[in-house]
């Protein structure tokens, strides 16, 4: 990215014009990737056999890979069910493509030579692939669809923060780490009359992702955020808590309770983070189930009867024998034991 411009006290006030934000766009969207982690991309694509699994999990460990291989995917003037996933991404364009993409990306080394440029990108890819790996966590949890898409919001989620960088430049009246993520957007639409969360959807739509990932960038400060703006928010918020950062336990309390989580799945997030397991289990191939018919099954992966299942969704027993009967025809299953091994093998549970 090219060095930010400190902004007059007039433009911070009055906004910027048309021409110095698209430039901000422009110098973000050329992002560096870490070296380390471009390296271990192309190693895979050299590998024979690399899975697109494997060669999403590399490109996931950095947002500047991540944005290069989603812009490629969904170039701006796909439909409105545009590639949502790295993993997707990566079947679409496929490894030599893939390739092609990492070997013209910009890079930056944390053991080469120090500057403000590597230490901003390296600022911004820590924290959000920290958020992704909470993101993930708390939609198993709270049983949220679209988890790949959910994963390149949470990576793309602080964008609009180095977009404001470009601005205003990175001085006192913008330093705005020592509050909580809540307050630092409260801040940043006092100081510059807009947030970077409002900025990095703006950005995000340009890069032509889809609605569900802007959507969720654009409300992950919002207090009412659910889904996966939801999700980040709190994943944000339990990332700044471990790192000794000041963060609200009421807004805590709050986020996780627009995703329908208690105190008692709170506390286990807030234990489990950063030693919760950064490998998730991705599907092979896209699920066939409903939503209904998934959390039918997940009852019956964790040891219920009809009745119980029934209980907790509030259906009846015939519905849910229904929704399961479903299950194994889609699936090609004979019985409950063989529907959640098949499940858990394709990593749909």
């Amino acid at each position: 990215m090219t060095q930010a411009t400190k902004a007059t006290p007039s433009e911070r006030r009055g906004g910027v014009g048309g021409r110095r934000l698209a430039d901000a766009f422009d110098a973000v969207s050329g992002l560096p990737a870490l070296f380390e982690a471009r390296r271990r991309l192309l190693g895979l694509c050299d590998r024979s056999g690399s899975t697109p699994s494997e060669v999403a999990d590399a490109i996931e460990a950095d947002s500047a890979l991540a944005i290069v291989i989603m812009r490629a995917a969904n170039n701006g003037s796909g439909p409105s069910g545009r590639t949502g996933g790295v993993r997707e991404a990566v079947e679409s364009l496929e490894v030599e493509r893939v390739r092609s993409l990492a070997e013209s990306m910009e890079t930056y080394d944390v053991l080469g030579t120090p500057g403000a440029t590597s230490e901003r990108s390296e600022r911004f890819r820590r924290h959000a692939v920290a958020v992704r790996i909470g993101a993930e966590r708390i939609g198993e949890v709270a049983r949220l669809p679209q988890r790949d898409e959910l994963a390149v919001a949470a990576l793309v989620h602080d964008v609009g923060k180095l977009v404001l960088e470009q601005l205003y430049g990175d001085g006192p009246e913008s330093d705005l780490r020592d509050v909580s993520p809540d307050e630092r957007a409260r801040q940043e639409r006092r100081e510059f009359g807009i947030d970077h969360a409002l900025v990095g959807a703006v950005l995000v739509r340009r890069w032509g992702m889809p609605k569900i990932i802007a959507g969720a960038v654009e409300r992950h400060h919002a207090p009412d955020a659910t889904g996966h703006a939801g999700a980040i928010r709190l994943a944000d918020m339990i990332v700044h808590h471990a790192a000794g950062d000041p963060v609200q336990v009421e807004s805590m309390r709050e986020a996780a309770a627009a995703l329908e989580l208690d105190d008692a799945a709170l506390n286990t997030l807030l234990f489990e983070f950063p030693h919760a397991s950064e490998k998730r289990r991705r599907a092979a191939e896209p699920c066939p189930l409903s939503m209904r018919e998934m959390d039918a099954l997940r009852g019956l992966a964790e040891g219920k009867v009809y009745k119980q299942i029934a209980q907790e969704l509030t259906l009846s027993v015939s519905t849910v024998r229904t929704h399961l009967h479903n299950v194994y025809r889609k699936i090609g299953a004979v019985d409950r034991a063989q529907a959640v091994l098949i499940a858990r093998d394709r990593g749909w549970l």
